[in-house]
């Protein structure tokens, strides 16, 4: 089904995983992943910062709903956020880096830009 990937995982454990992701990214700002969790972790990332943008009450308390991190939501709403305000989407970007050892996955750093 086109829009998303089911990564192996059922469905609480991908949220769970998802979310963890933009978490981390969204507190360090890169984050090294796999190529396909970088995608999905992407378009999440890209829809908290949209709502980030928003900015009202409503926004924030989606925003909450998504990242249990209280600090990291106020750090979208205060830096993050701000900083992309004339930009209308593409906040993240993919850099990839090779075949991981273990496994051969594709590893890639996933930045905001």
């Amino acid at each position: 089904m086109p829009g998303y990937r089911k990564l192996g995982r059922p469905t609480a454990h991908r949220r769970a995983m998802l979310r963890n992701l933009v978490t981390d990214l969204l507190r360090e700002g890169r984050i090294m992943t796999t190529e396909h969790r970088a995608k999905e972790a992407g378009r999440e990332a890209e829809k908290m910062i949209t709502l980030g943008k928003r900015g009202d009450l409503q926004a924030r308390r989606k925003a909450l709903g998504f990242i249990y991190d209280e600090g990291v939501v106020s750090k979208l709403f205060d830096n993050i956020a701000p900083k992309y305000g004339e930009r209308n989407g593409g906040y993240t970007r993919i850099l990839k880096l090779g075949p991981r050892r273990g496994d051969s996955a594709e590893e890639v750093f996933l930045e905001l830009v």
